[in-house]
């Protein structure tokens, strides 16, 4: 049930309907500062850590602005990576779903042409990567022309990746008369100069002391030779028992190296790291969202902005580099207020780096010792025990919204000329059905995806076996794929 106070913001029915079955009781102290600035249509900085609910802050108010009439994309959201893009499409997809809202994700190793395609239909935001992002608006394929809500995601990643001269290129494309949400775990001093450029008079909300180490996080040190790393995770993991557990290495080579080394441990595990296909990494983010495996042995690409709720251990097998690398790693666990374990191994070469991270968090991590065999060896059977049992696999974010919704595949599309008022008049015309029960509707070249509201489909999905489509009967199906929009 939605707390009293998610009303004060005079959402819509329909968002506050997704936000419900979204399983939103309250919102987190950032969407209570953000939302009601973006509603005003300010400009706003926020700083904030990764988990702290950010995505939310600014889709549900995009998701409250946008016009559904507009066919040209009103939002544009830029983030780092194409993992993040692809999450935040989803979470904006799921916020604004019973607004029949169209998000567009664009990224690069995806075909540019079914981006482009899509970009053609009404949408009314896009997510994704600078590149990708300057490429379509370069070649033509994305018209910015009626751009009025700019969001800049993990902008300190942002900048960090070298994507400062790409995202001036996209401010400059777009209008002045817009607002613009910038939001970063951080804020170095290119941030503010970015934001004194092509921000007006924005209002600047930061969650006190949750840009560095926060007190939900137990955080631990060993130190370690690198060639007995191995045994010491091993040791801890057995010990600890984790539900799901990341561990970060600082290169490719590490990852596979100690992924393979877990395999021979017999550990479920996965890894995942840039040099992978993106399909790939997409499918291991996906299960292991899901929990199909507890172990995931990843580079930093899986530390910037993923949300992934329960990570009950974050180990950092290499200490990172930079020490917003440690904040963002060690934020993968302790979210949204539940407490988390952070451990992380110090060679004798990582010093400088232990205390640039120290002076940054603005305490010491604890040093620990190894744990004694004796306890190693009195965990052992429970740890067997949990890895030997199959992971309790946890339903997407979506799910709960996604059970009064049936998505319908017909089989005709642009190429036989469908129309979306072809298929709104037909659907109308069935008893009990109104375009309140019309969700999105997608037409490919030789299909139509659409979907159904308010647990109708059924009655839909039997009423088209017989009800002809512009003047003929179509083959219509359940559309059981993965989320295609």
């Amino acid at each position: 049930m939605i707390n009293k106070s998610l009303n004060e913001y005079n959402l819509s029915s329909e968002l506050l309907k997704a936000i419900s079955l979204l399983n939103y009781k309250d919102f987190t102290n950032v969407q209570k500062q953000v939302i009601p600035v973006v509603l005003a249509q300010r400009d706003v900085v926020v700083k904030s850590k990764t988990g702290s609910g950010k995505t939310a802050a600014y889709a549900i108010p995009i998701c409250q602005l946008v016009d559904w009439e507009e066919n040209k994309p009103q939002a544009l959201v830029i983030t780092p990576t194409r993992e993040l893009a692809i999450q935040v499409k989803e979470d904006i997809f799921n916020i604004g779903r019973f607004k029949r809202l169209k998000v567009c994700a664009v990224y690069g190793k995806s075909p540019f042409n079914d981006q482009k395609k899509e970009l053609k239909q009404k949408t009314h935001v896009v997510v994704g990567t600078p590149g990708r992002i300057m490429d379509h608006i370069e070649k033509g394929t994305f018209d910015t022309s009626d751009i009025k809500y700019l969001v800049i995601d993990e902008a300190d990643e942002m900048l960090n990746m070298g994507f400062v001269d790409q995202i001036e290129s996209i401010l400059s494309e777009l209008s002045k008369d817009r607002v613009t949400m910038l939001l970063s775990a951080t804020m170095p001093k290119d941030i503010h100069s970015l934001c004194n450029r092509y921000m007006k008079d924005p209002t600047y909300i930061e969650i006190e002391d949750e840009n560095k180490s926060s007190d939900n996080i137990c955080q631990e040190r060993y130190n370690i030779h690198e060639f007995d790393k191995i045994d010491l995770l091993s040791d801890l993991t057995t010990v600890e028992n984790p539900d799901s557990c990341i561990i970060f290495c600082n290169t490719k080579v590490k990852v596979d190296s100690v992924y393979n080394d877990l395999l021979d441990l017999e550990y479920t595990c996965k890894k995942i790291h840039g040099g992978m296909e993106q399909s790939d990494r997409l499918r291991v983010m996906n299960d292991f969202k899901k929990g199909y495996f507890r172990y995931l042995v990843a580079t930093d690409v899986a530390a910037r902005g993923i949300d992934i709720d329960n990570i009950t251990l974050v180990i950092n097998y290499d200490i990172p580099e930079d020490k917003e690398s440690y904040v963002h790693r060690i934020g993968r666990t302790g979210r949204i207020g539940k407490m988390g374990h952070a451990i992380t191994f110090v060679t004798n070469r990582d010093d400088r780096f232990l205390y640039d991270i120290e002076q940054y968090i603005g305490k010491e991590i604890p040093l620990k010792e190894r744990p004694e065999s004796e306890i190693i060896n009195n965990s052992k059977e429970e740890f067997i025990n949990k890895m030997d049992t199959r992971p309790v696999v946890k339903e997407s974010k979506g799910a709960e919204l996604s059970k009064e919704i049936m998505k319908l595949h017909i089989n005709a599309g642009k190429k036989t000329k469908m129309r979306a008022t072809d298929i709104v008049g037909t659907l109308c015309s069935i008893r009990g059905m109104t375009k309140d029960d019309i969700g999105i509707i997608n037409i490919i070249d030789i299909s139509t995806f659409v979907e159904i509201l308010n647990n109708k489909g059924e009655l839909v999905f039997e009423a088209l076996q017989t009800t002809p489509i512009k003047g003929r009967l179509r083959t219509v199906s359940k559309d059981i794929l993965a989320d295609r929009y």
